[in-house]
């Protein structure tokens, strides 16, 4: 039940943005975390903060580095 709740907290439609919401999204964002973006019932994209990504980005290039020391 939780991960539905997680899905439906974390999920937004593109007619926020329509309707001129995207700094009311950004805020929320900058607050609880990444959001996907919903447009015609699918996700279309991911909106996170930089901060976010740089973290993801940095946890993956550790993870490729950590594969490619125990191939040898």
């Amino acid at each position: 039940m939780s991960s539905v709740m997680s899905a439906i907290k974390d999920t937004i439609s593109i007619c926020l943005f329509n309707r001129g919401q995207a700094g009311k999204i950004f805020e929320e964002v900058r607050r609880t975390g990444a959001k996907v973006v919903m447009k015609n019932n699918q996700a279309e994209c991911v909106i996170m903060s930089p901060e976010e990504y740089v973290q993801l980005m940095e946890e993956n290039a550790e993870a490729k580095r950590i594969l490619e020391a125990n191939k040898k």
